[in-house]
């Protein structure tokens, strides 16, 4: 396996990190990807993180951490290149920087339907907590037209 560069998330990324996501079956439509990408780099972008190999960006994470728990959002790793180590390699990356933050704990939510992301999160030693996952949305994003 070639070495992943791993970078923080630059502007120029956007189209690719979109076009990452849309092939990993991430964009859903209450989840406009591009007022998340606006959102995140506002608060903690050097917790975006891309993966870049042969130049082309192949691999995206966004943490977070707001004092208490940490958080994982859009790991995603291009179809051609997943079951490779590619979705560890950024993950090991972006838990080291969490640390690095004094983050005690990470969580991160998974459809409960797609039992290979819960696998794969199982093998990085993640475990399912006995809680309810609950939401409240307050800003209603404009549906994503898949154009940017």
């Amino acid at each position: 396996m070639a070495r992943m560069r791993i970078r923080p998330y630059h502007p120029d990324d956007e189209p690719a990190v979109i076009a990452l996501w849309h092939s990993c079956a991430l964009i859903v439509p209450q989840n406009n990807p591009l007022a998340d990408i606006r959102r995140k780099i506002l608060v903690s972008p050097d917790l975006f993180l891309v993966g870049i190999l042969d130049s082309q960006l192949i691999a995206t994470v966004m943490a977070g951490y707001e004092g208490h728990r940490g958080w994982i959002n859009y790991l995603a790793v291009a179809p051609t290149h997943q079951r490779t180590g590619y979705g560890r390699q950024i993950m090991e990356y972006a838990e080291r920087l969490l640390r690095d933050r004094g983050c005690p704990k990470i969580n991160l939510q998974v459809r409960a339907t797609n039992r290979e992301v819960i696998d794969f999160y199982r093998r990085l030693g993640f475990a399912v907590d006995d809680v309810l996952s609950m939401g409240k949305r307050l800003v209603a994003d404009e549906p994503y037209s898949g154009s940017i």
